[in-house]
């Protein structure tokens, strides 16, 4: 059986996935997304935070990463609404930057992947956003769906 997009109609249009026959079952999803930092922003770090004249920086992107997963499907247009149930942002220093891992569960028809792709890639903005005043030199880089469970089939990248 040949595999079709599941966002598009049989005449070729966007359309919303129909999930009123699929059960309600606990769904979960972790994320992760990496970004670069120059050493300027680096030894800015004072024990594992980064305080700018906008505020401390890896709080604030931990804020926006909770509130972007529960707007997921008011900025993606085929998006369901979802009630997010659990939401943790983890924001830890790698070598060159930083790397921030999502957790979202919900109890619903349809999974958590993009509420949790959109909570480290909004978290990652964030950071990018308040630190650009030190650098430019910023990549965000990496953004990536670690695992799934609870839907049709599990998925796990470790």
């Amino acid at each position: 059986m040949k595999k079709k997009l599941s966002h598009i109609d049989k005449s070729g249009l966007p359309s919303m996935v129909d999930v009123s026959k699929k059960k309600i079952t606990t769904r979960t999803a972790q994320a992760q997304a990496k970004v670069l930092l120059t050493s300027k922003i680096l030894n800015a770090l004072h024990e594992g935070e980064l305080i700018t004249k906008k505020g401390p920086v890896f709080q604030t992107a931990i804020i926006a990463g909770v509130m972007a997963a529960k707007k997921t499907s008011e900025l993606i247009p085929l998006c369901h609404p979802l009630l997010t149930e659990d939401c943790q942002i983890k924001i830890v220093k790698s070598k060159s930057g930083v790397i921030i891992n999502s957790f979202v569960k919900v109890t619903a028809k349809t999974g958590a992947e993009m509420e949790a792709l959109t909570a480290v890639t909004v978290a990652a903005l964030t950071i990018y956003d308040m630190c650009k005043a030190l650098s430019h030199d910023i990549i965000i880089e990496e953004i990536k769906l670690i695992s799934k469970t609870g839907g049709k089939n599990d998925f796990n990248r470790k």
